[in-house]
């Protein structure tokens, strides 16, 4: 059983990587660690490597997007849940490709192998309901809407973000016409 005060330093060192290397992608374990309060002891219990601290950061992240799903269907179309949700995906997917100074290609395949089985799940959740309902194709299947919503975190967000419009053109593909 992990005490309290120990999940919660978890958490806040977590929280603290998040937003920091977000901001900065050479972030030193030991200015994470002073932002966090915690002493360099406590990160490395935790993390015991800098990439062991950023797959932690990138799979809570994942987490946190897949485990929107069902709130997303309780309050929206299943197709207005899948164009907001895989917004999320897509500035998730954007950080970990700015996180990827920081790791080095086993991190990489890691990363992928991890987070691919819970993003097919939520994608599949989210397919299925918009089938069920009617308003998606019922050839949809949620390994080729990733394959194709992979563009969307490569695009360019500057000058102006082309993935929302992209991913117009892919969900109107997903639509039932008739």
């Amino acid at each position: 059983m992990v005490r309290s005060d120990a999940r919660e330093n978890r958490a806040r060192i977590l929280a603290v990587a998040r937003e920091a290397l977000a901001e900065d992608g050479s972030t030193s374990m030991n200015q994470i660690s002073q932002r966090a309060g915690v002493g360099a002891g406590t990160l490395y219990r935790n993390f015991p490597t800098r990439e062991s601290l950023v797959l932690a950061v990138y799979q809570d992240e994942v987490a946190r997007i897949v485990d929107t799903v069902p709130h997303l269907l309780t309050r929206m179309t299943p197709l207005e849940a899948l164009r907001h949700w895989t917004i999320e995906l897509v500035e998730g997917m954007r950080k970990k490709h700015g996180l990827g100074d920081a790791l080095g290609p086993g991190a990489h395949q890691a990363i992928s192998e991890q987070s691919y089985g819970p993003v097919i799940a939520a994608i599949t959740q989210l397919l299925d309901a918009g089938k069920k309902d009617g308003t998606i194709r019922p050839d949809a299947d949620p390994g080729d809407f990733l394959q194709l919503t992979g563009a969307l975190w490569r695009a360019a967000s500057t000058p102006e973000d082309r993935a929302p419009h992209m991913l117009a053109l892919i969900l109107d593909g997903l639509r039932t016409h008739g």
